[in-house]
């Protein structure tokens, strides 16, 4: 009995391999049909297009394989499966892949139409940039050497103003010493006038006195 079983069971190992990891593809152009068993009738459940991508779950050495699409469960013909999707459906994808890079390609174009058009702008904003600042800094220059200038014409100006105020005060004590000057010589000429006249009134005294007296 024991032997029987291991008999039937090697039986069954041979006759099915699991795999159910494994995806495989449709590969006729035609829709296949999964059956419900290993069997060619009235036993279709459902019908698979070209491409159709399924999870292989075991397969017979008779050319049956058990496949799962979806939630159906059902038998086809090995040699309507591939490991590899079929080269239609790689074709398309490609085509899907080249469509979906050429536009890329042409959005990354004209960002870098866009990129290069702002590049330009602002290499010349730079150079204007450039310009500006060689301009800003003659300005700063011709700023400094006014203020150093108006800094120079300031302290010359303070000179000026104390050297004014000295001839000022030298003129002051100038127009006070003629002044002076003046009332001592007015002063001087009254006392000489007083003198004279003076002298003139005892001179006009003396002189008639005398005169008379040499008449007698």
């Amino acid at each position: 009995m024991n032997k029987y079983i291991s008999t039937l069971l090697i039986l069954i190992l041979l006759t099915f391999k699991v795999s159910a990891e494994s995806l495989v593809y449709i590969t006729d152009q035609l829709d296949i049909p999964i059956r419900a068993d290993q069997n060619f009738g009235e036993n279709i459940i459902r019908l698979l297009p070209s491409g159709t991508e399924l999870s292989l779950l075991q397969s017979t050495e008779d050319g049956w394989a058990q496949v799962q699409f979806d939630d159906t469960i059902g038998w086809i013909k090995s040699f309507y499966i591939s490991n590899e999707p079929p080269a239609r459906k790689e074709l398309k994808k490609l085509t899907r892949s080249y469509n979906a890079n050429k536009l890329l390609l042409s959005k990354l174009t004209s960002e870098k139409e866009v990129l290069e058009t702002e590049l330009l702008t602002l290499k010349q904003e730079n150079t204007d940039l450039v310009i500006q600042s060689s301009k800003s800094k003659a300005e700063k220059e011709h700023i400094e050497q006014i203020y150093q200038d108006a800094l120079k014409l300031e302290h010359e100006n303070e000179k000026h103003i104390q050297e004014k105020l000295q001839l000022k005060t030298e003129l002051q004590l100038a127009e006070n010493n003629t002044q002076i000057q003046k009332d001592t010589s007015s002063r001087n000429w009254f006392i000489v006038g007083a003198i004279v006249l003076f002298f003139g009134m005892i001179i006009g005294f003396i002189i008639p006195g005398l005169l008379n007296r040499r008449r007698y």
